[in-house]
């Protein structure tokens, strides 16, 4: 009898201190779409059915969908969540919105609700990935009042439990920092979920009490800049369309930073499909001189091409190179001409001279801002006579320089050595205002394993020492070198 009332004390204890399950509630049933199932269904499977033979996308990695009252952006969602091929199963989805309520310098990832909750039942939270993050890297953290009245994230939840069935466990994230080295923190710390088994859903609405016709105009521009899948033209476009005294414009994209989160997380290798705008006055016309735009994107992952020159296009380059050194020497500004496409695009490059098999300069610059033209020229220019470790080129070197290039494919974010490979790869360390590289091509000179390739270049380039890399930020990247 003694044991048995042991045992049902323990059992009761247990009972007493299991702790119930965190549930975020539906705070905007009622509000931003019904209250009642049977009714949210209905209403979230008619806007779905709308789009029953659109393109679905195999290949979507990510949706920008907008969090209006159902009634206004309800069919730009619905178009948004059906372009998901059905059938296709994530291992988690993650959410990200802006504040409406609260600034936050940073972001909040719900890291303590178990559930969140709709009419339409409860969707789990992985709570665990949550906490990685927030281990990761101190711009993410978990504030509660970014989330209780938000409801740029629960709006979304509807469309997930109706286009998917079963949700997977999602990671809420509200960003609230106008930091873009915040950004890309948190974009640096996301990029390693960004792979075929996540789906990312990013919640913005864009032009916000604009008239009718301004809207369309400026939602047509942000929409080409989002497009362009050009973080800096993005954020650019923003810019502008805040500066043009457009009446009543109060933003263009209340997304914008979590929008910008997701694009410095893509590369040259996703491409942005536009696929549906409409605005609240093409809903409700009693009154077109306030309204607000509304986007669908699908980000798509696209086969992976490497970045290759003809002949033909190297040529062109030491040409530019050569022309672009002689023009200064002669005082004139280089003019350039007209190039091949891929040219244009925009890519980081060293140029290297070499008289008489000695070294005469060197300079590069990283980085996707300037198209590849532009940048050798530039470049070429920099190494021939702003060098420090050499007086300028003169006129009578000219003709014994040897033009080397090094067009450097877009740097690439590692967080192992393992990704690491000698010979293919530069290595570019970076913590706090110190940085530093090796080219690719440094490990055909030197008989260096991968610890010590990285550790010189640690301790002579980034002044952080022998093992201060292992504390920084590590990108590669490749070199085509003619």
């Amino acid at each position: 009898m003694t044991i048995l009332i042991i045992v049902i004390a323990i059992i009761m204890m247990n009972m007493f201190n299991q702790q119930e399950p965190v549930v975020r509630p539906a705070t905007q049933a009622g509000r931003f779409y019904d209250g009642n199932a049977q009714r949210l269904s209905h209403e979230v499977d008619s806007f779905l059915a709308l789009h029953a033979n659109d393109q679905q996308y195999d290949e979507a990695a990510a949706l920008i969908v907008p969090h209006a009252g159902y009634y206004f952006s309800g069919n730009v969602a619905a178009k948004a969540y059906m372009a998901l091929p059905k059938g296709k199963t994530f291992k988690r989805i993650f959410l990200l919105g802006p504040s409406h309520h609260e600034w936050l310098d940073g972001a909040s990832v719900n890291s303590e609700a178990d559930y969140y909750a709709t009419p339409l039942g409860q969707v789990k939270v992985d709570r665990e990935t949550a906490r990685k993050l927030i281990a990761a890297d101190s711009c993410f953290a978990y504030r509660p009042e970014a989330h209780d009245r938000e409801h740029c994230l629960e709006v979304q939840l509807p469309f997930l439990q109706r286009r998917l069935g079963e949700v997977p466990p999602i990671v809420p994230i509200i960003i609230s920092t106008n930091d873009f080295r915040k950004l890309q923190r948190l974009a640096d710390a996301l990029k390693p979920y960004f792979t075929d088994e996540n789906l990312f859903i990013v919640s913005s609405d864009f032009s916000h009490y604009p008239s009718y016709e301004d809207a369309c105009k400026v939602d047509a521009k942000t929409g080409k800049a989002l497009e362009s899948g050009d973080v800096e033209a993005f954020i650019t476009t923003i810019n502008q369309n805040a500066d043009s005294g457009i009446r009543n414009l109060a933003t263009s994209a209340c997304g914008e930073l979590a929008i910008v989160t997701l694009m410095l997380m893509m590369d040259h290798h996703y491409e942005v499909k536009h696929l549906l705008y409409q605005n609240s006055g093409d809903i409700d016309d009693h009154d077109h001189s306030r309204v607000v735009g509304y986007h669908a994107f699908a980000i798509l992952r696209g086969e992976k091409k490497a970045f290759s020159l003809s002949d033909e296009e190297k040529q062109m380059l030491k040409k530019i190179a050569y022309e672009s050194i002689k023009d200064s020497l002669d005082g004139k500004e280089y003019q350039g001409g007209k190039v091949s496409e891929i040219l244009q695009q925009k890519c980081g490059a060293f140029v290297s001279l070499h008289k008489h098999g000695q070294l005469r300069g060197c300079i590069g610059h990283f980085g996707e801002d300037t198209p590849l033209h532009e940048m050798v020229a530039e470049m070429a220019r920099a190494a021939a006579f702003e060098d420090p470790r050499f007086m300028p080129v003169t006129r009578d070197e000219l003709d014994d320089l040897d033009i080397e290039i090094s067009v450097l494919t877009p740097m690439r974010r590692i967080h192992s050595l393992d990704e690491f490979e000698l010979h293919r790869h530069g290595i570019y360390i970076r913590k706090g205002y110190r940085s530093g590289t090796f080219l690719p091509q440094v490990a055909d000179e030197v008989n260096w394993t991968k610890e010590e390739f990285v550790g010189h270049c640690s301790q002579d380039k980034a002044g952080l020492g022998w093992e201060g890399w292992r504390d920084a930020e590590l990108f590669v990247y490749e070199a085509i070198v003619f």
